[in-house]
Parts: structure tokens; C-alpha cells; sequence
């Protein structure tokens, strides 16, 4: 059985709820598909097999506990064992790892509500959230609130669309394609001009 399939099942033995599981299992696995959860949930209601309203409250439900288990996992890995990994890895500096804190520190706060809603970076936001012990009040706050405008957007659409609503996710597909894009050059461009320091200092 394939995930849709899955899904399906489980909205359809489970309700709302069942709808509220996939989307904390899409936080903890990114790669499993909100864009296409979330309208089908909106599907699903605008059958009449489930409401509307409690698609909304259990996929935000869904959501934030997803997120708080990624944050405790920061939280567990702590700022002494990042900083270690960090130490480690050939390209990476200390002064790398206390930037994104100093960086995180400003802007910790926008970056958890901002980025729920963001795809494949909604659920890894959390984690650095935890290493920085964000205050954890704040974080479900923030988690909250920027999930239910996420998870409302594409529940309402996938209740206007019908049985169309798979078109949410060819166009969602298109953004997040292009947020990874936007990653990956930015990860090329950091190891590049870090490898160009090091050739620099061996000339020296």
C-alpha cells in the first residue's frame, strides 16, 4: 500500500484524528507530503466525513506535537555535542556554530513561526530550537500559530479544489523545489569558499 493509500485509510477509520497522525508523522519525516495530506484532509471534509473545523484543529494538533519531538531532540543533543560534531567535520567552524547561535538569537522567534510555513524546513526548524532552549512556551506558541495558517491554507483549498485538491501539491511541489534549490547553492557555495580559505592558508 502506498502512503496516499495509507492516509486515506487512516482519515477514513480515524477521522479527523487519523488526519492529525499523518501530519505528525510528515513533521518527524519531512519527505512524507503535507502538500498532499492537507488538501486531501480538506477533500476528505468537503465529503462530509469529517468536519471541517476539526481537520483544521487536529492537523495543528498533529503539527506541534510533531515539532515538540524534534525540539526535545535538539534539547537532548544539546549545544556541547553540536558544538563537538561541529568540531569534526573538516569544513565547519566553532565560529560557524556561534554565528547560527548569535544568528538564532535574534531571530529565533520569526525564523519557528515563519518557518512552519516552509516546506521540508517546518519540521527541521525545531531542532536548532531545541539546541537554543528556546523558551518552550514561545516555541509552541509560535509552532501554533504558524501552523494553523499553513494547515488552514491548504485544508481550505484541498474543500474548494474537490477532487482536484492533488493540484495543491504539484504547485507546493514547485516551491519547495525551489527552497531546496536555494539550500543546495547556498551549501555549495559555503564549502567552496571555505576549501578556497583553507588553499589559501597552505599558500601562506
Amino acid at each position: 500500500m502506498d502512503v496516499v493509500s495509507w492516509v486515506i485509510d487512516l482519515m477514513e477509520t480515524l477521522g479527523a484524528p487519523g488526519a492529525g497522525i499523518a501530519i505528525a508523522l510528515e513533521n518527524l519525516f519531512p519527505p512524507l507530503p503535507s502538500e498532499l495530506f492537507l488538501p486531501l484532509a480538506g477533500f476528505t471534509a468537503s465529503q462530509g466525513k469529517m468536519s471541517l473545523i476539526a481537520a483544521i484543529i487536529w492537523t495543528t494538533v498533529g503539527s506541534v506535537a510533531g515539532a515538540l519531538a524534534l525540539y526535545y531532540l535538539g534539547a537532548l543533543l544539546g549545544r556541547d555535542r553540536i558544538r563537538a560534531i561541529a568540531q569534526r567535520m573538516p569544513l565547519m567552524k566553532l565560529s560557524d556554530v556561534d554565528k547560527t547561535e548569535e544568528w538564532f538569537a535574534r531571530h529565533g522567534k520569526a525564523t519557528v513561526f515563519f518557518g512552519r510555513m516552509v516546506p521540508i524546513f517546518r519540521s527541521l526548524i525545531s531542532i536548532p530550537a531545541g539546541v537554543e532552549r528556546m523558551a518552550l512556551p514561545a516555541f509552541v506558541l509560535l509552532t501554533t500559530a504558524g501552523s494553523l495558517i499553513w494547515n488552514t491554507a491548504l485544508i481550505l483549498a484541498g474543500y474548494v479544489l474537490g477532487a482536484n485538491y492533488h493540484v495543491v501539491e504539484q504547485y507546493m511541489g514547485i516551491v519547495g523545489k525551489v527552497v531546496l534549490g536555494l539550500v543546495v547553492l547556498a551549501v555549495g557555495f559555503f564549502i567552496a569558499s571555505r576549501l578556497n580559505q583553507k588553499k589559501a592558508q597552505a599558500r601562506k
